[in-house]
């Protein structure tokens, strides 16, 4: 549904409620489902900015208000990226790209990557002494990618919300884009293997009912509500099936560290899968044209794999099932109660013996690697192979991500078991805080607020007349000694329009039914 459909049928949803009678229960009740809903959105409390904290591992936003990206890719651009919280306190009302997880990374907020007219608002300036930083010295160990210009994939598609189908999955990154990586970027299936990212549109195959979200890799970004809630292209021949993997390494990261190729098809790893070559897998009939890609085609990329991998002869070794916790997708936050692993080498790293297979599958084409949960239970750790491993950490351990605290809110449960903390608690905590003369003239003065408006209402409740948005207004005019002004004024604006050809501009008129709760 575009965005514009979506805003008009919220409208007219708001308009209708607008003008429905409403119990005062109801009306807290629906008010009290709002707030949880923004709870859920915003679950993490974002009065923090991540800058001090130094390089963490976190999620991050692009803001394209404030750095509007190139038209074409090969331009320059200043990139930059910020922290979850600076993406709602500095940000909120800017257009956002969320990149969800990248290593080693300084918020940007309140450096010269960004405007000075967009501030760190969570910082304070130590020469001023007020909050509000900018132009301050980025992080020079920061690395960016097409991502943070809301281009990702192969493909270098501009990524749009509203029409992106299925589910794109994110590289374990090996090596940033200056060392010849990826830069931890997202990938259609249909791009890896090399058949593109519509590639079902013209292949005849069907869409495939959509998984449940416990079956999808969380922190994907997949389709929003309203596009293709039903069905999602399926995945291409020679992908594998989402739980047969935890995460995988692309055809960039392979190219820039072959020695990891030759992994493929060993134990915690899936066979290689290659990325297809036009001119080999294609093929053209006599004069030359492309032929349609068929399934026999698509199937060899498989074959080529298995080829490669026959050939691979391993030495001896036991077998060593170690116990290992399913690596999270890199876009889902870590459990709050996950232990990493220690970083210590274990008895392999000790080990003399090199357990690393000795032959490089084929390397002509692209490939990438797909990798299961035990995958660094399978890795060769000997004096040889360990250097390899080390500027990776996340092929030793599972990576720590940082996540703020939870909101206050967010932390609150009610006696009911249910996460809540309505407007009207935080104000009776507000009103516990304050100083006593000033909370008992404020209670003193709620009393007596509550019993006017009480005998205002309760004619209305007795006789069950609907109370009208200028019953109300009337009401407060009186009690604020401005209604014969107000009047006036009104009757003065009357009179100056009468002979002019006004726009029939009418004010709100809701309607608000009383019932004693």
């Amino acid at each position: 549904m575009a965005e514009s459909e979506v805003a008009g049928a919220s409208s007219k949803q708001t308009d209708t409620a607008s003008h429905e009678p409403q119990t005062a229960a109801e009306y807290i009740n629906s008010q009290l489902l709002l707030e949880e809903e923004a709870r859920e959105a915003l679950p993490y409390a974002f009065d923090t900015c991540t800058r001090p904290f130094g390089p963490l591992r976190q999620s991050l936003f692009s803001c394209l208000t404030c750095n509007p990206p190139t038209t074409f890719p090969s331009e320059p651009y200043n990139a930059a990226g910020i922290c979850y919280s600076c993406s709602i306190s500095c940000h909120g009302e800017h257009t956002l790209v969320e990149l969800f997880n990248k290593r080693n990374f300084v918020c940007d907020c309140g450096t010269t990557r960004l405007p000075s007219a967009s501030p760190c608002k969570l910082r304070i300036d130590p020469k001023t002494g007020t909050k509000g930083v900018h132009s301050e010295t980025p992080e020079e160990g920061n690395h960016y990618d097409h991502n943070f210009r809301n281009r990702f994939c192969g493909c270098e598609i501009e990524y749009n919300a509203f029409q992106e189908k299925g589910t794109m999955f994110q590289c374990i990154g090996l090596g940033s884009v200056e060392d010849g990586g990826c830069g931890e970027d997202w990938y259609h299936p249909g791009c890896l293997v090399g058949l593109g990212r519509d590639w079902y549109e013209n292949s005849g195959q069907q869409m495939t009912p959509k998984p449940t979200q416990a079956d999808q890799i969380e922190g994907a970004p997949n389709s929003p509500d309203g596009v293709g809630d039903s069905e999602e292209p399926p995945l291409p021949p020679g992908f594998p099936k989402e739980d047969e993997f935890d995460t995988f390494i692309c055809y960039k990261c392979v190219a820039a560290n072959p020695w990891i190729a030759r992994y493929a098809g060993t134990d915690g790893f899936l066979p290689a899968v290659y990325k297809r070559d036009a001119e080999r897998l294609e093929g053209t009939d006599d004069e030359g044209a492309r032929k349609p890609n068929d399934v026999d085609a698509r199937d060899n990329i498989l074959e080529i794999a298995d080829a490669d991998i026959s050939k691979t002869t391993l030495p001896n070794r036991s077998a060593q099932d170690g116990l290992s916790k399913k690596r999270k997708a890199e876009g889902e936050p870590e459990e709050s109660s996950k232990k990493p692993r220690s970083s210590t080498p274990s008895t392999d790293a000790a080990a003399t013996t090199c357990r690393c297979p000795a032959l490089v599958p084929n390397l002509s084409q692209s490939l990438s690697l797909f990798l299961k949960p035990t995958f660094r239970d399978h890795l060769c750790h000997c004096p040889a192979c360990f250097p390899l491993l080390t500027p990776y950490p996340a092929l030793l351990e599972e990576e720590l991500i940082y996540e703020p605290p939870l909101s206050a809110s967010s932390q609150h449960t009610s006696a009911a078991g249910s996460v809540h903390n309505s407007l009207l608690e935080r104000g009776e905590r507000a009103l516990n805080n304050i100083d006593r003369v000033r909370a008992i003239e404020g209670a003193m003065a709620f009393n007596t607020l509550k019993e006017k408006v009480k005998s205002f209402l309760k004619p209305f409740a007795e006789t069950g007349k609907v109370v009208g948005a200028e019953d109300i207004k009337n009401y407060f005019e009186e009690l604020r000694g401005d209604s014969q002004a107000v009047r006036d004024a009104a009757a003065a604006a009357t009179a100056a329009a009468a002979g002019s050809s006004g726009d029939n501009r009418k004010g709100q008129s809701g309607l608000f039914c009383f019932t004693p709760i």
